[in-house]
């Protein structure tokens, strides 16, 4: 196998929904495509790769850096033992060759773009699944056949009223999701519990509904909010303090006996590490949300999920952040405790393949080879536009 071609392009998912930390009014993607000179059934293989919403476009760090780097690698360099397929750990040295620990800036999103087409690649290069690859490779040789979803949602938009929050929540459980979850933090407590309650009057559960601050409190307010939110028990409350500010994660734990979930901030082992040995997350209901592209791809996430074994978590227990079907792919694969899912927003990249609509609360696996991203029709539109 051999890469002829890379092909990169920034594409606009702005909207002018807000969460309490920031505004997706100028947010933006990169996508990729890695073109091989490997036929399978008559069809070229070509890995297709994009970030998750929430981190801007990478074109800088992949044009200047990292594609640099894998169009300039020995081929073999790349190759599997066998010398017929990508080797995704091998890639991912390439990327990573002369680059400092630590301080990951956004250069793990960069990676971790490449590293989803990478995986992409190796899958229909076996002309499987990438479901059924992981599950072969790194879970106990069977996958989950469906995944358990919750629709992601309840963002802030100008003059957004409760009755119009009620309303999308109501959407939600129409497509056939049973759980949702809502932004908090970018209104007074008092009015985001009203706005808690409202959604919870439309899910029937407050077991149904989590909710996400995004990172945007100081202790004080976190501990506010959790006092507030607790009466409910709702689902989870996430990300309520800085991501690295393991300390306010530890000292919420001990005032906020509910489920709680953190994550989708951390890009490496060594920060999931850190979490669970200083933020005092709990492994019998605590929610870790870390998202493989991400955090360098699935190589790195691979890593993640070691140093969660290691410290006595289940894989059950990981839902992670992005929405998309790489994670998707993830979650069956290695049995994960489900995923997130963007049922309205950040089109065409949030969902699942078109063939699988959620039902009842989850989300069956195609069985198409790779990933599986020729199965939504209005991404692989925006993939031919920019990258053909």
């Amino acid at each position: 196998m051999k890469i002829t071609d890379i092909r990169e392009a920034r594409v606009s998912i702005a909207s002018d929904i807000a969460n309490a930390y920031i505004s997706f009014a100028k947010m933006d993607v990169s996508v990729l495509a890695i073109y091989t000179n490997v036929w399978v059934d008559g069809r070229q293989v070509v890995g297709y790769g994009f970030n998750s919403n929430g981190r801007y476009a990478q074109s800088g760090l992949l044009r200047e850096r990292f594609l640099p780097r894998l169009r300039g690698a020995d081929p073999q360099a790349l190759l599997d033992d066998n010398g017929t397929n990508l080797d995704p750990f091998r890639a991912w040295d390439v990327l990573m060759a002369n680059e400092k620990p630590g301080g990951h800036g956004e250069r793990s999103v960069a990676v971790g773009i490449i590293d989803t087409a990478v995986w992409d690649i190796v899958a229909k290069a076996e002309n499987k699944s990438l479901v059924q690859l992981l599950a072969e490779r790194h879970g106990d040789g069977t996958a989950d056949a469906k995944v358990s979803v919750y629709a992601a949602g309840g963002y802030y938009y100008p003059g957004k009223q409760v009755s119009a929050l009620k309303d999308e929540m109501r959407d939600y459980l129409d497509l056939g999701c049973t759980c949702t979850k809502m932004k908090i933090g970018g209104a007074p407590l008092a009015e985001d519990l009203e706005r808690v309650e409202a959604a919870i009057e439309v899910v029937g559960d407050a077991s149904r509904l989590a909710v996400d601050a995004n990172g945007r409190f100081e202790l004080k307010t976190a501990l506010a909010f959790a006092e507030g939110l607790a009466p409910y028990g709702v689902r989870w409350y996430e990300e309520a303090g800085d991501p690295l500010d393991y300390a306010l994660q530890q000292q919420l734990g001990e005032h906020y006996a509910p489920p709680m979930a953190t994550g989708e901030n951390l890009f490496s082992h060594q920060d999931a590490r850190n979490l669970l040995r200083y933020g005092g997350m709990r492994a019998d209901r605590d929610i870790l949300q870390m998202d493989p592209v991400l955090s360098y791809g699935l190589v790195e996430y691979l890593r993640m999920l070691n140093v969660l074994k290691q410290h006595g978590w289940s894989p059950r227990q990981c839902v992670p952040h992005g929405g998309h079907q790489f994670a998707l792919n993830i979650a069956s694969g290695l049995k994960l405790g489900g995923n997130e899912s963007y049922p309205r927003v950040f089109a065409p990249f949030g969902g699942f393949a078109d063939s699988t609509p959620i039902e009842r609360g989850y989300v069956a696996i195609p069985t198409m080879p790779g990933i599986g991203f020729e199965d939504k029709r209005e991404l692989m539109k925006v993939f031919d536009k920019h990258l053909r």
